[in-house]
């Protein structure tokens, strides 16, 4: 698949799992006005309002998770490799020369965001700019911009704008769910079936679309990763990177669980026992040990 193709498959994914969500979002709403007898105009006005909030956060997405990170802009003398490689790489792709910026933390790790290529950022910690080589530090970058070239980040904020409004949504209705219109004995017997329906999906609704959103956040890392070995040539550079990364057991004090999807590798790292089918699904991440072996077999 040619980078043309690849992009507008991503677009047009993008605009699907939108539409998606949007008649989720629908459903769910509908559901919970029968339950709790609420006219579809506060249900709607409330969907509304989240969604403007989570709007906003999306587009101003760079500089939030920069100002909570504490990140400042790189500078090309002091952070000689990271500025050269971006620039090379960028230059490459054809892309506009992403904003970089600099975390000072001993932990490894980087990430992208930004709404578009044209108002992108690539941000690495200072762990992972001194304990990296050239060729792995390069492997890491090549997967950022790859983020950027592909559009995932609009994918993916498409995706917590719709999470973050379903959330907001359940939240809403668990809380004001003692505050239902009808009373108990003025209810027929559809009245609550749709009632308790309404609390479960209040319930259910943000586990599932959380679920939907990991699940996509880890199939474009693999996808990232394939771009990287493909702009640098050297897939192997990358694999030793996740490998150094992966065994780096220091959280990011900067990253939350709202920002950690945006990083190469779990910032958090929540590396806990339990089944590993259930685990994964919980995961922001891929595990490491498939990614070097996708990244190995290309080499191959």
């Amino acid at each position: 698949m040619t980078h043309y193709q690849l992009v507008t498959s991503n677009k047009r994914r993008s605009w699907l799992v939108m539409i998606a969500f949007v008649l989720f979002i629908t459903a769910v709403s509908y559901i919970i006005a029968i339950g709790f007898d609420y006219p579809l105009s506060i249900v709607g006005s409330a969907l509304i309002f989240s969604g403007l909030t989570s709007f906003f956060s999306y587009y101003f997405s760079d500089k939030i998770v920069l100002s909570i990170s504490g990140a400042k802009p790189a500078n090309r003398q002091e952070h000689f490799d990271f500025y050269t490689i971006a620039e090379n790489i960028a230059n490459s792709q054809r892309l506009p020369m992403p904003k970089l910026y600099v975390i000072e933390d001993s932990a490894m790790n980087a990430f992208a965001t930004g709404r578009n290529p044209k108002h992108a950022v690539v941000c690495a910690t200072t762990g992972l700019l001194t304990r990296l080589n050239r060729s792995e530090l390069e492997g890491v970058i090549a997967h950022e911009i790859g983020h950027i070239k592909n559009y995932d980040i609009l994918l993916m904020s498409i995706v917590s704008v719709l999470v973050g409004s379903i959330a907001l949504l359940g939240d809403w209705v668990l809380r004001s769910s003692m505050y239902g219109r009808k009373r108990e004995e003025d209810r027929s017997q559809l009245d609550i079936i749709f009632f308790f329906l309404a609390i479960v999906t209040a319930i259910l609704a943000p586990i599932i679309s959380q679920l939907i959103k990991l699940a996509i956040s880890r199939r474009y890392e693999f996808l990232a990763d394939a771009n990287a070995a493909a702009m640098t040539k050297n897939p192997e550079g990358l694999a030793r990177a996740l490998i150094k990364i992966s065994q780096d057991q220091e959280p990011l004090e900067a990253a939350n669980k709202a920002t950690a999807h945006l990083y190469i590798s779990d910032p958090l790292k929540n590396i806990k026992g339990g089944v590993a089918t259930f685990k994964n699904l919980f995961q922001t991440h891929p595990p490491v040990a498939e990614r070097v072996l996708a990244l190995r077999a290309i080499s191959n």
